[in-house]
């Protein structure tokens, strides 16, 4: 199986900004004016899974909470580090999570749509 977040969005502009360029995901592909729907997938090569950023007429009724996140694992502390700096270089503060367990093992921000990423060292011996 493969994966494939999807979500509308009022501006990609802050939406690729805050994924390629902050997070580092690459962008896979764009579309634009399919069925009305201007569109991004946003992930990294060859992994099986990407996010997908769409705008259209029809405006997002989100409703997120800080329970509503993305998990990114990297590898290292010193690569969760090195994240971090490029968030508060661009000026992204954090959030707490809701989730006691992410207030310990990870570092949690808002996207530009206000759903909460979060960032965690990938543990031993774990299937994550």
């Amino acid at each position: 199986m493969k994966l494939r977040v999807a979500r509308h969005t009022t501006d990609l502009r802050p939406i690729i900004h805050f994924y390629k360029d902050i997070l580092g995901l690459e962008v896979l592909g764009e579309f634009n004016d399919h069925d009305q729907y201007d569109g991004v997938f946003l992930g990294l090569e060859n992994l099986g899974w990407h996010l997908e950023f769409t705008t259209s007429d029809q405006a997002p009724e989100h409703q997120p909470d800080k329970d509503d996140q993305l998990v990114f694992y990297v590898e290292s502390e010193a690569q969760l580090l090195q994240l971090a700096a490029r968030f508060e270089k661009h000026k992204i503060p954090t959030v707490q999570s809701a989730n006691p367990y992410w207030l310990v093992n990870g570092i949690t921000y808002q996207d530009p749509d206000g759903f909460c990423l979060t960032i965690s060292v990938q543990k031993p011996n774990t299937a994550f």
